[in-house]
């Protein structure tokens, strides 16, 4: 059995992570610097005032652990990663967090350490089209990427390696492409496009009112995938002996739009789309996924069907109770 510390494990992924974790059997430390919003992690210690940015918190964190999974990030979607507003702030703290957490598991001799990284640290000139190639791991060089969130996950990635380079502790790294499901944020500005369709769509469900808006002329390309696929890839990856920066994700995109109407079908409503200005992010982004299978022998395996299907039902439910 494993003594596992998750950070930022009262988030999205985070707290998947932590239900994931102990469901194979692992004893799992969580901290993060507020409580889980939606559902209790199931941890078998926690600590919800654990800010990364000091490093006598990660030191504590660390201490009796044996594999980091590092998440803690000042994090969101594009209405907060893409205004340009929070730059400063997502680069200071982030980095922080991060240089805090590992020289911590390097002093107490952690053995494995997860970084979570993200398709952001992708160059913006490869993504400038809708129907851009999907993006390779060794695509990331020469250097670019739109936003500085993916400057600083490029960075961390760096950061990483080089101590996995000159020390004893196993680093593995994974690129996140827009991962989604229940019991995420979904509302307030830092909510990812799956959630923040959902939201919109139960709205006018809800209000009888069909107006759905999208940001741009939302043929903009992404790719999805949910938990349950990245949670699997992510555990396969941990306990691989690969060392290098991997993409978690899936390598099938649809445009905004169509990811709409899928949200539209979900809450088998005719959705009225409305396009209006707001930060789209680079045009196209997809996963190449051909090094993930050679190396981790798995793919995903939930349909963006079922997966905006189990979503949507647990958004609706949310905005429905918001309502009342």
């Amino acid at each position: 059995m494993a003594r596992v510390l998750v950070t930022g494990a009262a988030g999205f992924i985070g707290s998947h992570l932590v239900r994931y974790l102990r469901g194979k059997g692992d004893w799992v430390r969580a901290v993060d610097i507020r409580p889980p919003e939606f559902a209790a992690v199931g941890a078998n210690e926690y600590d919800w005032t654990c800010d990364l940015r000091c490093g006598c918190n990660a030191a504590a964190a660390v201490r009796g652990i044996d594999e980091v999974y590092a998440l803690a990030a000042d994090m969101g979607g594009a209405g907060y990663v893409f205004t340009g507003k929070h730059d400063c702030a997502i680069m200071q703290n982030n980095t922080r967090i991060n240089l805090n957490t590992l020289k911590a598991a390097q002093k107490a001799g952690v053995k494995k350490y997860f970084l979570a990284s993200s398709a952001c640290i992708y160059p913006e000139h490869l993504q400038l089209r809708a129907d851009a190639p999907p993006l390779k791991e060794e695509d990331a060089y020469p250097a670019g990427p739109d936003s500085a969130y993916g400057w600083e996950k490029l960075y961390a990635e760096r950061l990483c390696q080089t101590c996995g380079r000159t020390t004893d502790m196993q680093i593995h790294i994974a690129r996140f492409h827009n991962i989604f499901g229940p019991a995420c944020t979904w509302t307030g500005g830092r909510e990812k496009a799956p959630a923040a369709m959902c939201r919109k769509v139960a709205e006018a469900k809800l209000s009888g009112n069909p107006v759905v808006e999208i940001w741009g002329d939302g043929e903009q390309r992404r790719s999805f995938c949910y938990i349950d696929d990245c949670l699997d890839m992510l555990y396969a990856l941990m306990n691989s002996d690969y060392d290098q920066p991997l993409n978690i994700g899936t390598d099938s995109s649809v445009t905004i739009n169509e990811l709409a109407r899928l949200v539209a079908h979900a809450a088998g409503i005719e959705a009225e789309l409305v396009h209006v200005e707001g930060p789209q992010g680079v045009r196209g982004r997809n996963a190449d996924l051909t090094r993930t299978i050679q190396v981790l022998h798995i793919e995903p395996r939930v349909s963006l069907q079922m997966g905006i299907d189990r979503l949507y039902h647990w958004v609706e439910k949310q905005v429905e109770e918001t309502r009342s």
